[in-house]
């Protein structure tokens, strides 16, 4: 019989508060507040140290780690093969028998949850949780890493969910990385910036894919996303706010013909015609094939 991990629902809690803060930032949570911790029982829990990589925190009973953590400059070449859908986390350096390797291992003997942290820019983390590590290589130094079940679905006992709801989590994952990557590059290719009004209060100032991803051709690359402030981004989405392939903005004639508020005068009618601002680097500008795509469709819709 397998051994029953005594920290599970302390786990389930780490699970839930993890998961919980990854919604409320949009999946890309920042360092200050994981280092609030969480609650459990009435006592403050620490995520980790997010320097040591492999947590166990002090109430813990059981042996396995609780979270782990990549570094933003990966020291430890932690990686994520798209083409395989598998993460992979390696040992902590020295000894394969010191308590953060030993805690990491145990995590697979228990096959036990636990919270993982990937650093995708300097104090910015994607939230995976809960993930279970799936296999132990002892030669090579590392574990593989896949998702599981939501907190609410987990039981004792480890891996509930079987292969098939392992490969929809992971998948799931795997698009949340790829899109949280896509709004990194696309905010720092526009300097955190609207295209269009130059905005540059970073909460409201959002990465909006030019070509949706449901497409074909919506690909989560900065060739295909432009930084738009909140309106801008909605009219855009709504299709009254058009950008063509020479980077100019149109607004729907039947918004031309209004009359409205300063919003409408200003925000949307004033830049009817102005040409938007471009990343400094020419291969991080916007795919004028794409601006096509998505011109025809707001000239359709605006017709």
């Amino acid at each position: 019989m397998a051994a029953v991990d005594p920290d599970l629902p302390l786990r389930q809690a780490a699970v839930a508060a993890a998961r919980k803060l990854g919604q409320d930032y949009d999946d890309l949570v920042p360092r200050t507040r994981l280092s609030d911790g969480f609650t459990f029982d009435g006592a403050r829990v620490s995520f980790g140290s997010f320097q040591r990589g492999i947590h166990r925190a002090r109430i813990q009973r059981g042996p396995a780690a609780l979270t782990v953590t990549t570094s933003f400059k990966d020291p430890y070449a932690d990686t994520f093969d798209a083409a395989g859908a598998l993460f992979t986390y390696a040992y902590r350096a020295g000894p394969i028998d010191q308590p953060d390797n030993r805690a990491l291992r145990a995590a697979y003997e228990l096959q036990t949850p636990l919270v993982y942290f990937r650093a995708l820019a300097p104090g910015q983390y994607l939230v995976v949780a809960p993930m279970f590590v799936t296999a132990d290589d002892p030669v090579a130094r590392s574990v593989v890493l896949e998702p599981g079940l939501p907190v609410q679905d987990m039981q004792p006992g480890g891996l509930v969910s079987g292969p098939d709801m392992r490969a929809y989590a992971t998948r799931e994952a795997r698009i949340r990385l790829h899109q949280q990557r896509f709004k990194l590059d696309v905010m720092r290719a526009y300097r955190h910036r609207c295209a269009i009004c130059a905005l540059r209060e970073r909460s409201l100032v959002q990465a909006a894919h030019i070509v949706p991803d449901a497409d074909p051709h919506g690909i989560a690359s900065v060739v295909n996303g432009l930084a738009l402030c909140a309106i801008h981004h909605l009219a855009f989405d709504r299709s009254v706010l058009g950008i063509d392939p020479d980077g100019v903005v149109h607004i729907a004639r039947r918004l031309l013909k209004e009359t409205d508020g300063p919003m409408l005068r200003t925000g949307l009618q004033g830049f009817h015609g102005e040409a938007i601002a471009l990343p400094r680097q020419p291969e991080d500008r916007p795919d004028p094939a794409r601006l096509q795509v998505r011109f025809d469709r707001f000239e359709l819709a605006a017709a």
